[in-house]
Parts: C-alpha cells; sequence; structure tokens
C-alpha cells in the first residue's frame, strides 16, 4: 500500500462529496429556472444528490467486478447512519424528531430493509430485485410529494434551492437572474463538473480500497463495509451534526432515514439493474451484516417514539453499537479465536439488555400518553 494509494483515496473521496454538492446546486438551480417548483426539486434531485457518493462508488465498483465494495458499502453506509451520525448528533444536543418521520419514513425504512434481506437470500440482487427497487423508489417520492410541505423538505448541508417566492423585489430579481443564458449555462456547467467528480472520484476509491484490502489482508466486502461506508457518509456527518448544533435535530433525524432508504432503492436498484452480472451477496454479509443493519434500523423505532426524541444516553447507546460492531468486523478479517467468545456477549448479554431497557423506555412512553388521554 503506496503513498500514491492514499493519495488517491483522499482525493476520491473529495471528489465524491464536492461533485455531489456541485451537482445537487447546479442541478436544482437549473431545474428552477425552468419553472419547476423548489418542493420537487427538493424531494428529487437533492435527494439523488445525498446518495451520489454511495451511487457512483457502487456503480463504479459492480462495473469493475467487484460488487461485495458495493454491498458492503451500502449496508455499511446505513448502519454507520444510524448508529454513529445520529448516535453523535444526539450527544451534541438530545434530538427531537417530527412524529410525521415516525408514522410514515421510519416504518417505511423498516419495510424496505426487511425486503432487502428476503430478496438477498437467494445470495444475489438480480436485474429483476434491481427493477423492483427503482419502483418503489419513485412509489415512495410520488408519496412523500403528496404528504411533504414545502417547509418540510430537508436540505444537506451546502445545498441550495433558489425561492420561486415573488413577494419582493430581490426575489424577483433572483428568479429573472436565473433564468438567463448565461446563468443556466453556468449551471450546466455545475451539473458537468459535479458528474465528472464523481465519475473521477469513484474509481479512484475504488481502486485505492481494492490495494487496501489487498495489504491489510480483508475481504473486500470489510473495506466496503467501514472505510468506503464512512468516507461516503461524510456529507451525512456533516448535515446532522451542524444541525444538531444549530438546535435543528429533526434534519438530522430526516436527514438519515432518507439517506437509509436511497441508499437501498437507488444505490443497490440502480446497479442491480445496469450491473451485467448483477450484485453477489456473500454468506457472511446474508448471515451477519445484514441482519444488523435490520436490527439497527428496527431499533430506531422504539426509540424515536419514546417521547419522540433521542437523547443522550440513546445517542451513547448507538456510539456504543457501532464500536461494537467494528470490533466485531475486526474480529472477523482476523479470523480471531476471540470471536466466538464476542458473539456469545453479544448475544446472551448486550442485546437481550438492550431489548430490556428500549422495551422499558418505551412502556413508559405509552403509559404516559394513556395517562394524558385520560385527565
Amino acid at each position: 500500500m503506496s503513498l500514491t494509494h492514499i493519495v488517491l483515496f483522499v482525493a476520491g473521496l473529495v471528489g465524491l462529496i464536492y461533485g455531489a454538492r456541485y451537482l445537487i446546486n447546479g442541478a436544482s438551480r437549473l431545474a428552477t429556472s425552468f419553472g419547476i417548483p423548489p418542493l420537487v426539486v427538493g424531494l428529487t434531485i437533492v435527494a439523488f444528490g445525498t446518495s451520489a457518493p454511495e451511487l457512483a462508488a457502487a456503480l463504479q465498483a459492480s462495473f469493475t467486478g467487484r460488487p461485495a465494495l458495493a454491498l458492503g458499502n451500502v449496508i455499511g453506509s446505513n448502519i454507520f447512519n444510524v448508529l454513529f451520525v445520529l448516535g453523535a448528533a444526539a450527544i451534541i444536543a438530545p434530538i427531537a424528531v417530527h412524529s410525521q418521520v415516525v408514522k410514515r419514513d421510519v416504518p417505511i425504512m423498516i419495510g424496505i430493509s426487511l425486503l432487502m434481506w428476503v430478496l438477498a437470500l437467494d445470495n444475489m440482487f438480480g436485474r429483476f430485485d434491481g427493477i423492483l427497487f427503482v419502483s418503489l423508489l419513485f412509489a415512495y417520492l410520488v408519496y412523500v410529494f403528496r404528504t411533504t410541505e414545502e417547509k418540510d423538505v430537508l436540505l444537506p448541508e451546502g445545498a441550495e434551492i433558489p425561492s420561486d417566492s415573488s413577494s419582493d423585489s430581490s426575489s424577483r430579481d433572483d428568479a429573472k437572474a436565473d433564468r438567463t443564458s448565461s446563468t443556466r449555462m453556468k449551471n450546466a456547467g455545475l451539473v458537468i463538473v459535479g458528474l465528472a467528480m464523481l465519475t473521477v472520484g469513484s474509481r479512484w476509491l475504488v481502486d485505492s480500497s481494492v490495494e487496501f484490502a489487498r495489504a491489510l489482508g480483508v475481504s473486500e466486502l470489510i473495506i466496503g463495509l467501514t472505510v468506503i461506508a464512512i468516507g461516503t457518509s461524510l456529507p451525512e456527518i456533516a448535515t446532522s451534526v451542524l444541525a444538531s448544533m444549530r438546535g435543528k435535530g429533526d434534519i438530522a433525524v430526516g436527514n438519515v432515514v432518507g439517506s437509509n432508504l436511497f441508499n437501498i432503492l437507488s444505490v443497490i436498484g440502480a446497479t442491480a439493474t445496469v450491473s451485467p452480472h448483477g450484485i453477489a451477496v456473500p454468506n457472511e454479509a446474508l448471515s451477519f451484516d445484514l441482519p444488523i443493519m435490520i436490527g439497527v434500523i428496527v431499533m430506531t423505532l422504539p426509540i424515536f417514539y419514546t417521547g419522540l426524541r433521542i437523547s443522550r444516553l440513546e445517542g451513547s447507546l448507538f456510539l456504543g453499537y457501532y464500536v461494537l460492531y467494528t470490533v466485531g468486523l475486526f474480529l472477523i478479517a482476523r479470523k480471531s479465536d476471540d470471536l466466538d467468545i464476542y458473539a456469545a456477549v453479544m448475544l446472551w448479554f448486550v442485546i437481550p439488555l438492550t431489548v430490556l431497557t428500549l422495551g422499558f423506555f418505551y412502556v413508559r412512553a405509552l403509559l404516559a400518553r394513556y395517562r394524558e388521554r385520560t385527565t
């Protein structure tokens, strides 16, 4: 593993992050200049753009014959988003959760995750699976569009959607400027630059990650679950942590839930649809990583429901679980003799204790709400 590969990896991450930002800003302003409502832009272009790093890396990995990287990227990103991103944001400041997210988006996220596990049981995401995911993505967008108000659209840090308001002269001047040919050419240029950076950045990221796997003697799945997953989730970290620091925790939750949904439906869906050989699902992912992803996502529902907030204690629980998950990956990669001890501790102590704790808080929240209704 040479210095060149380290430089390429860092440059690839920078290309993915800034490429996604240029793509979002250029495409959103270009769309609004043609009269497309900001709400539609926020629910489509911005939503796709936030998953652009994962999608670019997954497509590059799949086309170069490394589907384990693509799968590991999605699973690892979803686990990282919930445990690390939400955990860190909640430790900074307790996060209020919008009731609409709990009632609408979280159950959908759980259902899509379970569907992903069912479709993976044959060790392959084929073209039919990909088309199904993409179809569900469009159905979800239509549903969200009909049930979301303009003020509820959540933007990632750095994303800009110009307002279509014409209530004052400055808004009218901005709208008129956005419709000039020179401005449209500039925004089109941003889209082209963003796509180019995503393409080049994903190639550098995947190639350098393969070298990391070879040098460290671990599987490409492990690299996808850790290094690539964390790298492509950097926009979610920045958005959620900054949102929490500014007292806008609902943006942090909405960002994570939306990112997880798009990772499965768009990244797995698009990659499995266009990949000539589909996405192979290794047995270790089917027996370890996918069940953990589903368990982590299911765990969010009672936590979100208890008072519609994530406390600092619950955020610490999330971070602790991510540390335990990373330790498990490390033991698996080394084929350590301590793996059996780790599994026994998780199965007979950590998981039951977590279930009991969450169950206690969930029942207490139900009783509190019942008392409020009766009084």
